[in-house]
């Protein structure tokens, strides 16, 4: 069995969590990490149990024996760390939102294919068994033909200006740090809407980002995408896809749920059945276990999440923000 060095830039929140699922797998090790402090990486590193500590990104990509980087930094960093890696031969799964813009996110994917190196977003609701296993369910018919699709996610965070979620030069606002969410949904159930097609709102807060944005996108065939995400209240954090036949919900957390109800329609009745799928960690572990795949079969991007989804899906959320009138 190979074991897999992972490397971490950007040793935030996520990351922690990140280093935590990466326990639960046989076949990676915590190699190395990276912050702009050497004593807070040395700190993370001697947490996970990580051989090197560095206190510059530029540094972690010359360490040897490093097979793969997870970049965990904030949004505005996403580009100039992913580059780094893919010029020095170096494959990156890349935290969301991938870039700010889609300007950054083709000089992303174009240095990959250069150097053909491996690139991948890290959408890690891809990869939770529950919302999986929803996907298949929509695949095999379970519910008819989907025509709807509605998701939230938002949470009441207490205005900071000196919090990166109200820093918009730290790309801060709800859009780009969960209002992904239901746009991703929205992509994979039904693919990129035509910009014409999309209608978006957006209130702001002092630091000019967006408090809350809800947006929907039409489609051919009677086909409909809601989404809605706000930092100022605390909603479901649930998702509906509707089809002709029946109605799958996915519970909260959706996005990394392990819960579904599904529903078949009998006249004006509903029939439901429960389905629980649980997984263990924060399920942060199904995303790098595909990386890993991916990388023994010697692949260049993902087939859960190809580049061309990523590109699709920063340019949906580029025409939100045009709509909304939303600059970085």
């Amino acid at each position: 069995m190979k074991i897999h060095n992972w490397g971490i830039i950007g040793l935030g929140k996520i990351a922690r969590k990140f280093a935590d699922d990466l326990r639960l797998l046989p076949n990676a090790r915590l190699h190395a990490v990276a912050s702009t402090s050497l004593e807070r990486a040395q700190a993370f590193a001697a947490e996970y149990d990580a051989p090197h500590a560095f206190g510059r990104y530029d540094d972690l990509v010359h360490c040897p024996d490093l097979d793969i980087v997870y970049v965990a930094t904030p949004h505005v960093l996403h580009c100039e760390n992913t580059l780094l890696c893919l010029e020095n031969n170096t494959p990156v799964l890349c935290e969301k939102p991938f870039a700010m813009n889609i300007g950054e996110a083709r000089r992303m994917v174009a240095a990959a294919r250069q150097n053909r190196v491996f690139l991948m977003e890290a959408l890690w609701t891809r990869f939770i068994p529950a919302v999986n296993h929803a996907f298949e369910l929509v695949e095999k018919g379970e519910i008819g033909e989907v025509h709807t699709v509605k998701a939230d996610f938002g949470y009441c965070m207490p205005f900071d200006p000196n919090s990166r979620v109200f820093n918009k030069a730290l790309g801060g606002g709800s859009l780009l740090d969960i209002g992904i969410y239901p746009a991703l949904l929205a992509l994979f159930m039904f693919g990129k809407p035509a910009e014409e097609d999309i209608l978006a709102a957006a209130t702001f807060t002092q630091t000019d980002v967006d408090e809350s944005c809800a947006f929907t996108f039409q489609y051919p065939g009677k086909r409909l995408a809601l989404g809605h995400s706000t930092i100022a209240a605390n909603t479901p954090v649930e998702a509906w896809l509707h089809g002709r036949e029946g109605t799958i919900r996915l519970h909260p957390r959706w996005h990394h749920t392990d819960r579904l109800t599904v529903s078949k329609y009998e006249g004006r009745t509903e029939v439901k059945r429960d389905l629980r799928i649980p997984y263990g960690g924060w399920g942060y572990a199904f995303e790098a276990a595909h990386v890993m795949q991916c990388l023994e079969n010697e692949m260049l991007e993902s087939d859960k999440v190809p580049l061309g989804f990523t590109l699709n899906l920063v340019e949906t959320l580029d025409a939100i923000r045009e709509k909304v009138g939303l600059i970085y």
